[in-house]
């Protein structure tokens, strides 16, 4: 059911390598992707945090500190374009000189497709796949004119969806495969720290290994639990610990709902038995309110981006057990 440990981290690098004076400064995106890079450097040094805790990344305008970080950056690691669009500019501006390293396109990474229906084609205990074929070809993206009725597409028109949904963090699996691969491109600028690096990547993914089985076993009793999210941000989690969601008020890049997702949602709660419905610190609670009146549901708020955590190392951690807390409120 897991997704297997990638190995194969870099003892020491022997090949030719320009040696450096110093660490290299790195930026990162997010909170989550940042932990993981604080942990391969440890104490060699700290990487530089774009966007602050709080805000979406799915649209932000840089302050000056920010555009400083990213101005002095040897590397970046960032998601990529997927998740926010409006700072590939901002890096070929500002980060020009900098290595630019898309986590999404490390290998052994899992990429899922961005869903764009407001209603998930899950099989659940005694389903009886009649509520809702309906929705059986909404996972299939060839034709987007299947959902005119139920989506108003002008209010995501200029965001790139590019058929992945890019909130890849959230599977201890490729949390594991960007440990390697940041652990394997900061030895190859660095190479007089390689065995460091190594080291603490090896320590990182041992620590990871063990979460994801806690966080497996603390989740046993929801399976089969029918929820709803606000955002879908939660494929990845849903996938890893085996917890499909029924649905999402919001699509992945967060833009807001139109009229008919919202009536379709509102039918499909009260016809499957959905019994928990998930709000998000970042975003207005109103509309999960108005698909939980009238019913008997409990409700959470889930946060992908770890908001109440402190951004370190011991981030990444934090968040993912944060996660599980909130999504057990559902029981």
């Amino acid at each position: 059911m897991k997704k297997a440990i990638p190995c194969g981290i870099v003892a020491a690098i022997t090949f030719s390598a320009p040696a450096w004076a110093e660490v290299p400064h790195v930026a990162t995106d997010i909170a989550p992707v940042h932990s993981l890079v604080a942990q391969v450097m440890g104490e060699l040094g700290e990487p530089d945090l774009i966007l602050p805790p709080g805000v979406s990344p799915h649209g932000y305008s840089l302050r000056p500190s920010q555009a400083r970080a990213l101005a002095r950056a040897d590397m970046v690691f960032w998601v990529g374009p997927e998740l926010t669009p409006w700072l590939s500019g901002t890096l070929d501006t500002l980060a020009g000189d900098a290595e630019l390293v898309e986590l999404l396109e490390a290998p052994d990474t899992r990429a899922l497709p961005f869903r764009e229906s407001a209603v998930f084609e899950v099989e659940m205990p005694g389903d009886e796949h009649d509520d809702h074929d309906a929705h059986a070809d909404h996972d299939d993206h060839a034709d987007h004119d299947d959902h005119a009725e139920n989506e108003d597409h002008d209010d995501h028109a200029g965001h790139s969806h590019d058929g992945i949904d890019p909130h890849a963090w959230l599977d201890p699996g490729n949390a594991a495969a960007w440990l390697t691969m940041i652990a394997n491109t900061l030895s190859g600028k660095d190479p007089e720290n390689a065995v460091a690096y190594a080291a603490n990547a090896r320590g990182a993914l041992d620590e990871l290994s063990a979460l994801e089985v806690e966080i497996s076993t603390r989740l046993e009793p929801l399976h089969g639990v029918r929820y709803v999210v606000f955002h879908d941000a939660y494929q990845y989690f849903e996938t890893a610990f085996d917890l499909p969601a029924m649905g999402a008020i919001s699509l992945g890049d967060a833009t807001d709902p139109g009229a008919g997702r919202i009536a379709e949602l509102r039918s499909m709660v009260q016809e499957a038995g959905v019994t928990c419905l998930a709000a998000e610190p970042q975003f207005d609670p109103a509309m999960v309110d108005t698909l939980a009146s009238g019913g008997d549901m409990a409700t959470t708020v889930l946060d992908p981006l770890g908001t109440e955590f402190a951004p370190g190392a011991g981030f990444y951690a934090e968040m993912l057990s944060g996660l599980a807390d909130s999504f057990l409120e559902c029981r």
